[in-house]
């Protein structure tokens, strides 16, 4: 009898500390076997591919954000310009001229694709947030989310909260649209 007491009672105190300590923070998964979370590309150059570590050491950011079912949740993650660093997009100054005829396409797993461009997320240009999430409310986003998604709060209309972001890639229509280059 005091042998099973014994039992129950470091049962009791292994499962208070769990509670005590929380649970560990799960790691934020890659998308693919080779550990890649997110792959950038600009044209004329090899593309970046971001791991969950390299995601995990930008600056973090949160808003709040009215959802697709009207609530209002906290979305975690990184301000999509801080994502683009390693593509050395023209930000601030340099943002200008042929500069401005640069946009992103961003491209979920599920092949829905989206269009931002560089002024949008530019400082200089608007006080819009553009984030790339990867929890709600503190913990990770689901797997029908995530594990990263575009949040824009300030839309009236969420068609552009991609989910599943897989790649974003920098293109620039002066050259895209019809060969042409712009003046």
């Amino acid at each position: 009898m005091v042998r099973c007491f014994i039992q129950i009672l470091r049962f009791a105190l292994l499962f208070w500390g769990l509670v005590a300590s929380g649970t560990p923070e799960k790691p934020l998964a890659a998308q693919d076997a080779n550990g890649v979370l997110l792959t950038l590309a600009r044209e004329g150059q090899p593309p970046t591919h971001l791991s969950a570590d390299d995601f995990g050491k930008l600056p973090r950011q949160q808003v709040k954000a009215t959802d697709h079912e009207q609530n209002i949740v906290t979305f975690q993650g990184v301000l999509l310009r801080d994502v683009l660093q390693p593509l050395a997009l023209p930000f601030g100054k340099e943002l200008r001229g042929k500069a401005l005829t640069i946009y992103l396409l961003v491209e979920a797993q599920d092949g829905y694709r989206v269009v931002f461009t560089l002024p949008e997320l530019d400082s200089l240009f608007t006080d819009k947030i553009v984030l790339l999430a990867d929890r709600r409310d503190g913990n990770l986003l689901s797997d029908k989310e995530g594990p990263l998604r575009i949040v824009v709060p300030d839309e009236k209309r969420q068609a552009r909260w991609i989910r599943q972001v897989k790649s974003i890639t920098a293109r620039d229509a002066g050259t895209t649209f019809k060969g042409t280059k712009t003046q």
